[in-house]
């Protein structure tokens, strides 16, 4: 049996390289919401393209879908990245997927927006920071 090469997962950078940190990715938790709302597709489409606007972002398009028995995924692209929320109704339970690029998005406006809007009684945040190379910005 051959041993499987070692995946090489981070390259050092030359100076030249550097990396900036001006993208974050929130991944946000939402637990004990309700229920009605975690289903209701139309509700959630609104609510995502709002959450884009308060937060600054240009929404350029929105997709969802509506699963049996109950369910939804609704995607905002954004011209600053993307939201995104995939929701287990039946658990009282949604995760959300915000992606920044660039500093004017206020992602933390939707986080606080969201948690309100689908009344969730808990929440967990966690917060990336992305790095592309400087060409990306510049």
């Amino acid at each position: 049996m051959e041993v499987p090469k070692k995946i090489q997962t981070f390259k050092a950078l030359n100076d030249e390289k550097k990396l900036v940190n001006k993208s974050k990715h929130f991944l946000l938790e939402l637990y004990r919401c309700d229920y009605e709302k975690l289903n209701d597709e139309s509700f959630l489409r609104c609510m995502l393209s709002n959450a884009a606007k308060l937060a600054n972002a240009t929404v350029l398009n929105l997709i969802s879908n509506k699963f049996e028995p109950q369910g939804v995924t609704t995607i905002a692209l954004l011209a600053e990245s993307h939201i995104s929320i995939h929701t287990w109704p039946e658990a009282y339970y949604s995760a959300v997927d915000i992606f920044t690029c660039g500093q004017n998005m206020k992602p933390e406006i939707s986080c606080k927006y969201l948690i309100q809007a689908l009344m969730a009684k808990e929440h967990l945040l966690r917060i990336i920071d992305r790095n592309p190379p400087s060409e990306v910005y510049s």
